[in-house]
């Protein structure tokens, strides 16, 4: 090296260090009088493109970027033979400074940061190369294909699934737009490592290694992802870098309405490609230092709306933030195309627009943690779910008199999670429609009409599951109940006269319910029960009720239906159907809501003997029950389950989630119980003196956590119960701030 340096350039090192390079050989040149960065290439076919980034930095012409330093024949950029070996070589002026990642950040740093980055953006605007525009980098964001291609390598699921979600939103949010965005030459690097600083001045950009003809909001975005790192609040970090850059180089409106999810594409391409070269080159260090930095950024930026984060972008440089509907405007709309007993959540109704995993985001900038919603079981637009509704949906899309792969496949998914004797499955679009069917099947087998129902149970909207749902018939402004349904008494061990320290609790209640069936003189068709009533206030059967109850519905003529709707799919943590937790199998299931994580599905599970009797009466069809996409998308719903543990972590943040609440009723008199299992769970209510349900309470609490980023309902037979049912991905951070949020507003109110 040392003699090459004086053959070929005339100088005489007194030191040789090698540096860190992310794909080529660098190294530090110390000399009496300067220093300088030789940097070195193996792969012989990047001469061209060297050559072009050289005369970019000519072109530039600015201390604060390196300056090529000729050989002594006056080329830039040399190959020359070692030993055998041939390399490509150039040698760069050495720029003083501290690197912008190894310095206490300020604002005004970083501002002097976005004045330089965008006076270089100017100035390489009408510059060009045919070697840089026609270059194919992976770590240009036009590219980021390559990148998600990588996905699968990534080891850890939960980083995986934020990426792919990303890079999902990324292509419906950006790549339409990708004509009207402009383009230029960009560094496309401009990280913590290759920006150097002198006090609070910068003092060098460094590395054009990946230097490209890209779109010219990709380097803003790039700085900005970087500039954020281990920052508490990105988001105003962002707004500092992007100020003072479009105080220098003004943004164009579409260019600020695509950067939120640019810079988020930025740090997926940052851990996608790390992640593949750091297995590729292990002892690299360098290639992994953004790694974690920008994985707990990604984590960050997804709590942030991206209509918050769009209208302070554009805020910051100035361009109109176009007004939003009012909620009155929206209500006023609701209520003219809508019937009026259509009801709104919360005080204050919420005008949604987007939701990813446990957040969803309303259209004026706010976003909420989802504590409530129990559909969208994997997550809110889980990129997995999403992505096997459209695939299929391009594909194929028809009903089940026609023969399909995905229906087999699907079914034999489903089946195979239920005991042996329940092998058959009719599908639905709903839970509603499938409790219907139910109904409409035992009713077939048994040659019987009544059915038993709970107290307070809930089983859908159909004018069947209204008149088997106490809920909705027992209702004030309900029919009433008809002569065919034979009520039982709810097993409540916190409410009903066995409670919970009652070890024979179950056992009484199932003993009261048989003296109601003895004294009944019709023959029964069903019996049907949610393993833990939702509509009733969360409330779980005592335990061994159903073990004692199945074999008198049996000798009664009847068939046990459980209903899975809400407790099904692994949301009881412990147990992927609630049936399981009462050591029961019933003869029929009826599922709905979490099946499609939204998208709308049900269905029946039953025995040979049973669907053998309904296949006797009138032919079962649904238009769009068990279609192609309804198949591709509960089959993805069941790998993500099984893949990502989520059973596993209803039970491990479900368990933590209570016992914070457990706590928490030991510092407040008036919530009188905590009660559930795994991700569903109730707050009861009550006011301490007489230990009569407090409804205001509840209810002002459920529109406070509402008004303080949380969302949770109301149930129960006065309302005085919140419920609790978040999407599966719920995280022990997730159910601390909740509980933390509780406790405030219980301060404040109690």
């Amino acid at each position: 090296m040392e003699k090459l340096l004086i053959k070929e350039f005339g100088i005489k090192p007194i030191e040789i260090i090698r540096i860190n390079g992310y794909d080529n050989l660098n190294y530090l040149i110390k000399t009496n009088s300067k220093n300088y960065i030789l940097k070195t290439y193996e792969d012989l076919s990047l001469i061209d493109l060297i050559q072009s980034e050289t005369k970019a930095l000519l072109f530039l012409n600015d201390n604060l970027y390196p300056k090529p330093v000729p050989f002594l024949n006056g080329e830039n950029v040399r190959i020359i033979q070692i030993k055998g070996t041939s390399k490509i070589y150039r040698l760069l002026s050495y720029l003083e400074g501290k690197f912008l990642g190894e310095i206490n950040q300020t604002k005004e740093i970083i501002r002097s940061f976005g004045k330089s980055l965008a006076r270089l953006n100017k100035s390489l605007f009408y510059w060009s190369d045919i070697h840089i525009k026609s270059r194919q980098l992976e770590w240009d964001m036009q590219q980021y294909v390559v990148s998600k291609n990588y996905l699968n390598e990534i080891s850890s699921k939960k980083v995986r699934k934020i990426i792919h979600y990303f890079m999902n939103q990324y292509e419906e949010n950006v790549v339409p737009f990708f004509s009207d965005l402009r383009k230029s030459t960009i560094h496309n690097d401009a990280n913590n490592w290759n920006i150097l600083f002198k006090g609070n001045d910068v003092s060098g950009v460094i590395d054009f290694g990946d230097i490209s003809y890209s779109h010219l909001i990709n380097e803003l975005a790039i700085a900005i992802s970087y500039t954020c790192f281990n920052k508490e609040n990105p988001l105003e970090w962002a707004i500092a870098l992007l100020e003072s850059y479009n105080h220098i180089f003004p943004l164009e409106k579409k260019e600020i309405e695509v950067l939120y999810y640019t810079i988020a594409m930025r740090l997926c391409i940052s851990i996608s490609n790390s992640n593949h070269y750091q297995k590729l080159f292990p002892e690299n260090k360098y290639i992994s230092i953004s790694q974690k930095p920008a994985i707990e950024l990604l984590w960050k930026w997804i709590e942030i709306n991206p209509v918050e984060a769009e209208n302070k972008f554009k805020g910051a440089v100035g361009i109109k933030v176009e007004k939003t509907k009012s909620l009155k405007e929206m209500v006023k709309g609701r209520k003219t195309y809508l019937g009026s007993n259509i009801s709104l959540s919360y005080d204050k109704p919420i005008f949604m627009n987007k939701a990813a995993f446990q957040y969803m985001y309303d259209s004026y900038g706010n976003t909420y943690l989802d504590a409530y919603n129990n559909i969208p079981h994997v997550g809110h637009s889980h990129p997995l779910v999403v992505e096997a509704s459209k695939k299929q949906s391009s594909v194929l899309n028809t009903n089940t008199r026609y023969l399909y792969d995905s229906l087999e496949e699907y079914s034999e998914k489903l089946i195979s999670l239920f005991p042996k004797k329940l092998c058959k499955v009719f599908y639905v679009n709903s839970g509603s429609e499938a409790s219907d069917l139910a109904i409409r099947m035992a009713r077939y087998h048994t040659k019987n009409e009544s059915v038993v129902v709970i107290e307070n149970g809930y089983h859908g909207h159909t004018q069947t599951g209204i008149n088997i749902s106490d809920y909705k018939f027992n209702n004030k402004k309900g029919t009433g109940q008809k002569d065919y349904i034979l009520k039982l008494d709810i097993p409540d061990t916190f409410n009903g006269k066995y409670k919970v320290d009652d070890k024979d609790a179950g056992y009484k209640y199932a003993n009261d319910a048989k003296k109601i069936l003895n004294n009944y003189n019709d023959s029964i068709a069903a019996f049907i029960s949610e393993p833990m009533l939702s509509c009733a206030g969360q409330v779980p059967l005592a335990s061994n009720y159903l073990k004692n109850l199945y074999p008198s519905i049996k000798e009664k003529g009847g068939v046990c239906i459980s209903d899975e709707v809400q407790t099904g799919f692994g949301r009881l943590g412990k147990y992927f159907w609630g049936y399981e937790s009462q050591e029961v199998v019933p003869d029929i299931i009826v599922l709905g809501k979490p099946m499609g994580n939204g998208h709308p599905m049900g269905a029946v599970i039953t025995t040979s003997e049973i669907a053998n009797s309904f296949s006797k009466g009138v032919e079962f069809f649904s238009s769009f029950g068990g279609n192609p996409i309804s198949c591709k998308i509960g089959l993805s719903v069941l790998n993500v389950i099984k893949m990502e543990n989520l059973q596993k972590n209803s039970e491990e943040v479900g368990s933590y989630y209570k016992k914070l609440l457990i706590d928490l009723k030991d510092k407040y008199s008036s919530i009188s119980d905590i009660r559930g299992s795994g991700l569903f769970i109730g707050i009861e209510f009550s006011n301490p003196n007489n230990m009569t349900p407090d409804s205001y309470k509840a209810e002002l609490l459920k529109n406070e956590l509402k008004n303080n980023g949380i969302l949770v309902g109301t149930d129960g037979p006065y309302n005085n119960v919140i419920k609790s049912k978040p999407p599966l991905c719920f995280s022990k951070k997730n159910a601390k701030e909740v509980v933390e949020k509780i406790d405030m507003i219980l301060k404040k109110i109690n």
